[in-house]
């Protein structure tokens, strides 16, 4: 993985989840009763559309479909919990930093509605106020992908016991530079896998295991879709390049079939912006034993210009928290994006709404904070000091992050500084 620059460790304030204030959550409890009880039709399909069922939907990562009023009706106040609680629909972002296009987070007002609907005994209503049904694809978040690039064997996946990180070579026929506006990762057997990452080989390389130098297609991990660039920003797969399909599995019990696939839409035109993927990345972890608030940061700077497009934070079963910064010249830390709560079973993407510019120079940190202690119901054993590794018993520290630079910029030279 590319490292910018050098590290080092700052200490920081533990970043604590705000707690709900009970006055906050009174317009939840009690209504009054002359309040028109919201309907499923009229008031609560509308936001499981364009909230929700992009993961509970057949086929997708939800356990259950939250499409028709028999499938919503079961689950009502589980929903009113979920999402007074603000665990549903799963986004970490705290509000005091950064706006992001893809925020999916519920309104004051649209969980006001979901939990008097569920309050009020969850009424349909009458079925003409439905909203036309959402056209969802049936097999990928891309509604028309131009290519479909699945590994070339299945992998069988234990029911038990660790396995090593497992890679794919996939031959992607390309006789031309091809342009990537949107490319999407489909697990084989989604529950069985942690994470994949699709990097980009170029013609005549022969490594397989992805070397600092190599860009990235793709990441995926538990909560993530589609990833669509903006307009005129596009990633290169170069000529005659290959792609190298990394995937960690983690298996659950249950044995599975795994043959992930990649589907890529290619831009129309040549891109104004080549979208580049890099990380900042601390391998050196030493997490005590019972440590309930560890933190350690990383560092680097820019070499070049640089369009600041989105963030990947990245961690294993003991991650708490994560946070990206820019440090300003008086060495004041700017906040861009601040994880307070990080969900090892929901690693989301953060796309900006507008892209930033970064001056060449321009320092950025990642800093995380991981639970080692009882008080952590994922951790796998709290009595062990923990350090960098790839198995989920393990940690890593992996701040992603793309950036849109000219379109005859690759990764390499990327990272030679300009006079």
């Amino acid at each position: 993985m590319q490292r910018l620059g050098k590290f080092a460790a700052v200490t920081c304030p533990p970043k604590v989840l705000p707690a709900f204030i009970a006055a906050c959550l009174a317009p939840f409890v009690a209504m009054p009763s002359f309040a028109a009880i919201p309907t499923f039709y009229a008031d609560v399909l509308p936001i499981l559309q364009n909230r929700c069922q992009e993961c509970h939907r057949p086929g997708s990562i939800a356990p259950m479909s939250l499409i028709t009023y028999k499938e919503v009706r079961p689950w009502a106040q589980s929903i009113r919990a979920n999402v007074i609680g603000r665990k549903m629909p799963p986004w970490f972002a705290d509000p005091c930093c950064g706006t992001f296009a893809n925020d999916r987070s519920l309104t004051t007002e649209e969980v006001q509605t979901l939990a008097s609907w569920a309050a009020g005994r969850a009424p349909a209503g009458d079925p003409k106020d439905a909203p036309p049904p959402k056209a969802w694809p049936s097999n990928w978040d891309l509604t028309m992908p131009d290519a479909v690039l699945p590994m070339p064997v299945s992998f069988a996946v234990p029911d038990k016991g660790p396995v090593d990180y497992q890679r794919f070579v996939i031959e992607t026929g390309f006789k031309t530079e091809r342009w990537v506006q949107a490319v999407e990762v489909r697990p084989g057997a989604r529950a069985a896998i942690h994470h994949a990452v699709v990097y980009i080989r170029e013609a005549g390389e022969t490594w397989t295991k992805g070397p600092v130098t190599s860009d990235l297609l793709a990441v995926y991990a538990p909560g993530s879709g589609a990833q669509t660039f903006p307009a005129g920003m596009a990633k290169l797969i170069p000529k005659g390049a290959e792609l190298v399909m990394e995937l960690h599995y983690t298996p659950n019990g249950h044995a599975a079939t795994d043959r992930t696939s990649v589907a890529v839409v290619f831009a129309k035109d040549r891109p104004a912006k080549r979208v580049i993927s890099l990380q900042l990345v601390r391998t050196d972890l030493n997490i005590p034993a019972g440590d309930r608030d560890y933190h350690i940061s990383a560092w680097g700077s820019l070499p070049n210009d640089a369009l600041l497009l989105d963030f990947f934070p990245h961690m294993h079963l003991r991650g708490k928290a994560f946070e990206y910064d820019r440090v300003l010249d008086d060495g004041r830390p700017e906040p861009l994006l601040r994880v307070s709560h990080y969900d090892f079973h929901w690693q989301l993407l953060y796309r900006l709404a507008k892209p930033l510019l970064l001056k060449r120079g321009t320092k950025l940190s990642v800093t995380a904070w991981y639970d080692n202690s009882t008080n952590n119901s994922l951790n796998p054993d709290p009595s062990a000091d923990v350090k960098w590794g790839e198995q989920s018993s393990q940690e890593m520290l992996v701040g992603f992050f793309d950036v849109a630079v000219d379109p005859s910029v690759d990764r390499r030279s990327f990272f030679i500084r300009q006079q």
